[in-house]
């Protein structure tokens, strides 16, 4: 079996964005929705709109995002539907796009999870079936839950609906934004309910999805954190795949291979939260491969 193709370049720019996607030459068909992260209130890592605007508007894509499962304890703004447009608003994402906050307005569509772990049906934002592909871009940095987040991340808890996103955390046991952090899990279940949540995206758009992982900002919190860490590495370059567990298992080893001197304390938010058991599990699921071939752009 062939090995999955990661298109990889050091070149840190709008262009070199465009560069990785034409290489994977694909043309995404009909509506287009381009996930990413909008960044929380607050958050000085997350991408910029202006940074990816060549790429959406080349594609002709819809920014689509979904409300978080905060609860009443991170002090974020984005786990309500108004105060989440108004900082989508703030951080310029509807100044050059089209954007579609998914589960704005119930109900969530419900998708059954096929021989899920822990899930046994996934809560998506219900705009999204409006949608006939999906281009996911992710800022790959740490996270303080899953150890990292990137491809396999966007398209699991950042496609699920804020009921969504709470049964993901719980492993299926509550929908509940305030309940879901009173359950107690073993950590790897939520690891593996973002893999069964992942399968359902998968499976919705088949083919028509692509990767692509932009290794800036190298902080271990998430753009969620309202208060982030400062990156602790120096950029590293973009990726793009057609296959998510090739192009996080990529990031993962230029990370490890890397002699940045902040490389042991981004590795430890990884490895304190098992992050890489996201992406094997993500394998054994049949998402996709570890083994790949890493060409240079």
């Amino acid at each position: 079996m062939p090995k999955s193709k990661v298109f990889f370049t050091k070149t840190i720019s709008p262009e070199a964005l465009l560069d990785i996607y034409n290489a994977l030459q694909i043309a995404l068909p009909g509506r287009i929705a381009v996930k990413l992260h909008s960044g929380e209130d607050g958050n000085q890592n997350y991408v910029r709109p202006e940074f990816v605007r060549p790429i959406i508007d080349k594609v002709g894509g819809t920014v689509v995002e979904c409300n978080t499962a905060y609860g009443d304890t991170a002090g974020g703004v984005r786990d309500h539907t108004e105060s989440h447009l108004r900082l989508i608003e703030k951080h310029g994402w509807n100044k050059y796009f089209k954007v579609d906050l998914m589960d704005a307005e119930g109900p969530d569509l419900k998708v059954p999870v096929k021989n899920g772990i822990h899930l046994k049906e996934n809560l998506l934002g219900k705009n999204i079936k409006n949608y006939d592909s999906m281009l996911v871009l992710s800022h790959f940095k740490g996270h303080p839950a899953g150890g990292y987040g990137g491809a396999l991340k966007q398209i699991s808890i950042g496609c699920a609906s804020s009921k969504g996103k709470a049964l993901i955390h719980s492993a299926g046991q509550s929908d509940d934004n305030i309940e879901c952090w009173q359950v107690e899990t073993p950590h790897d279940f939520f690891l593996e309910s973002m893999v069964d949540a992942a399968s359902t995206i998968i499976e919705m758009f088949g083919k028509n999805l692509a990767y692509i992982n932009m290794m800036v900002n190298l902080s271990v919190d998430c753009d969620c954190s309202v208060l982030a860490e400062d990156p602790c590495m120096a950029d590293i370059g973009i990726l793009g795949s057609l296959d998510p567990v090739a192009i996080d298992q990529a990031c993962m080893d230029l990370i490890e291979a890397s002699d940045d001197p902040g490389r042991d304390h981004f590795m430890e938010r990884v490895d304190s939260m098992n992050g890489k058991h996201t992406i094997e599990v993500a394998e054994a699921a049949g998402l996709g491969s570890r083994d790949y071939e890493l060409i240079e752009v």
